[in-house]
């Protein structure tokens, strides 16, 4: 598997309040769709009904506090991922779907209130190794960093992606 890219993510902003939860980021309706691709074609369908039909390779959801609440669903990153969004910045997240986000391969940064310093539709160049965002006027929001670990899952596709490289030696 191709290794992620960690350096400049360039993407546009799909912003969402607080409380979004698993529920709201793929209905439960749509968990019987085996296809991920199919799935996805319904994320975040209650906010914003155009989200997966527009969202572009590497667009950036940013979120108020406890993004992700609810079940422990993987789908719920995984969506996200399969649409391409390149990573997810929150003020907060439910600790599940932070660790799932990482399992499944999407990056996730905590920046206290991002909702604040952001608007809908503007472009953020985001670097994962320094947890860096920067904004179009140049302005740099620090993310929390990421420890090492974190990184080389996120680096390798995901934790099975990781696991797998670890044991034949890649």
């Amino acid at each position: 598997m191709m290794k992620r890219n960690l350096e400049n993510i360039v993407g546009k902003v799909w912003k969402f309040g607080s409380n979004i939860d698993t529920d709201q980021i793929i209905q439960g309706r749509y968990l019987m769709m085996l296809d991920y691709s199919e799935m996805a074609k319904h994320t975040l369908k209650i906010q914003r009904p155009d989200f997966a039909s527009n969202v572009q390779k590497n667009d950036i959801v940013v979120a108020g506090k406890n993004f992700g609440g609810g079940s422990s669903r993987e789908e719920a990153p995984k969506v996200l991922e399969v649409l391409g969004v390149g990573c997810v910045i929150a003020e907060s997240f439910a600790r599940i779907f932070f660790r799932n986000s990482f399992n499944v391969g999407l990056p996730s940064l905590i920046v206290p209130d991002i909702t604040e310093q952001v608007e809908d539709g503007e472009t953020l160049i985001v670097n994962l190794s320094k947890g860096t965002v920067k904004k179009d006027n140049g302005t740099i929001l620090q993310a929390a960093p990421l420890p090492p670990l974190m990184m080389d899952i996120v680096s390798a596709g995901g934790a099975i992606p990781w696991f797998k490289q670890r044991l034949v030696g890649q």
